[in-house]
């Protein structure tokens, strides 16, 4: 099976190891490096309240080169003061350290339980293992993917294989989240390696894009994160010719990560803390892309559909009032709402349809939702998950 972890494209080494930050003795830490420098761009949380994790990493995103990156899990560095932007600094410096560069090249995330100060002795102990242990193998990236999990119950990856110029040009990437994930900027967080010769800015261009329109479409519980970090780093080694426009080599690079980012959304979607299926809400029929937004993240975050989607229960009714009850504008009289391709509702009336078949639909492991407003042309999708028992007591029992 071909490698399907960030080790894929080539340049970058990785490990993961758990160097007692958690409780449970699980892989807490990881390491990405690429040794001859990779450019780098990425999103973050528009919280207003964040890590020092965060104030860190978007200070070091402007440097030319990157060689490391450092994350954590377990602990969220946020809410922690002076010691935790002194502990964060720390955390890169140590890593340069390590791999020979300086701290400035080197990027931050950390995720976990906000508010505790981060064990710093076991995370220096852990830094020097890792940058003596980094590995290009399959084993180590699954290792990392691992290390930055929270709630997640299984470790997620992707990856996509292109040609370029002729050139063979690999796209992977990791993802972590089940909970507290209704983002603006990035996603949890979420490490994208790639061996693309291209420019820094065309790179932040590529990552912007990606993620909002894919892990940004993803709504758990509507709550952003106060740490939500996505990192895209290139090594360039792939050979290619280096782009620097947008011409049609950056479209089908863009195309992949794109694909590539939905793939780790819909992942993120059925590992949900408790989750048990998911949907997709499509809005056509706005009077812009903005409103087509806001209707769609209306059904996917009302929790009446969400616990509707939970009992297979094709309540259209419930969608219907979540869209009236957004700021979209919509036409009562046009109103239109298909579960998969089965219309239960048209122009402001229900249609008589086959019960049991629409139960079937939303019983299963995905299906969409589309609801079209009557007002213009313009679209937009999210993506939901259901409302469930398991949901309630993961939060409830959440160690603080």
């Amino acid at each position: 099976m071909a490698n399907q972890s960030i080790t894929a494209p080539k340049g970058f080494q990785v490990k993961g190891l758990s160097c007692g930050i958690k409780q449970s003795g699980n892989l807490d830490l990881g390491v990405i490096y690429c040794a001859t420098g990779a450019k780098a761009a990425a999103v973050f949380t528009t919280n207003q309240v964040v890590s020092s994790a965060v104030d860190v990493c978007r200070e070091h995103t402007k440097s030319a080169k990157i060689y490391g990156v450092v994350a954590n899990s377990g602990n969220a560095n946020t809410c922690t003061g002076k010691q935790g932007f002194k502990d964060a600094v720390s955390m890169c410096r140590m890593t340069a350290q390590g791999l020979a560069c300086e701290p400035a090249q080197v990027l931050l995330a950390s995720t976990g339980i906000i508010g505790h100060v981060l064990p710093m002795k076991a995370i220096t102990s852990g830094i020097q293992q890792a940058v003596v242990g980094l590995s290009y193998t399959a084993k180590a990236g699954l290792d990392f993917a691992k290390a930055i999990m929270t709630t997640d119950t299984k470790p997620k990856q992707a990856s996509r294989r292109i040609k370029i110029a002729g050139k063979d040009v690999t796209l992977a990437g990791t993802v972590k989240g089940a909970g507290m994930i209704g983002p603006n900027m990035a996603t949890t967080l979420c490490f994208l390696t790639t061996d693309m010769a291209m420019s820094k800015s065309l790179l932040n261009k590529a990552i912007k894009q990606a993620i909002g329109n894919s892990l940004n479409k993803l709504t758990v519980d509507g709550h952003q994160s106060t740490n939500d970090t996505a990192i895209l780093l290139t090594s360039g080694l792939a050979g290619n010719p280096n782009v620097t426009r947008q011409d049609a080599h950056f479209a089908k690079f863009t195309k992949a990560l794109n694909d590539l980012c939905d793939d780790l959304a819909r992942q993120m979607a059925l590992d949900a803390e408790g989750a048990t299926r998911m949907f997709k809400v499509v809005i056509t029929g706005a009077a812009t892309q903005v409103e087509a937004a806001i209707a769609a993240r209306a059904v996917a975050d009302y929790d009446l559909v969400k616990c509707a989607v939970n009992g297979g229960d094709p309540n259209w009714g419930r969608i219907i009032c979540a869209v009236g009850s957004s700021k979209a504008r919509l036409n009562p009289d046009k109103l239109t709402c298909k579960l998969d391709r089965l219309t239960v509702f048209r122009h402001g009336q229900p249609v008589k349809c086959d019960v049991k078949q629409a139960s079937q639909i939303v019983s299963k492991s995905e299906h969409t939702i589309t609801v079209n407003l009557g007002m213009g042309k313009a679209t937009d999708f999210c993506y939901g998950v259901d409302l469930t028992r398991d949901y309630v007591t993961i939060n409830a029992d959440y160690h603080t």
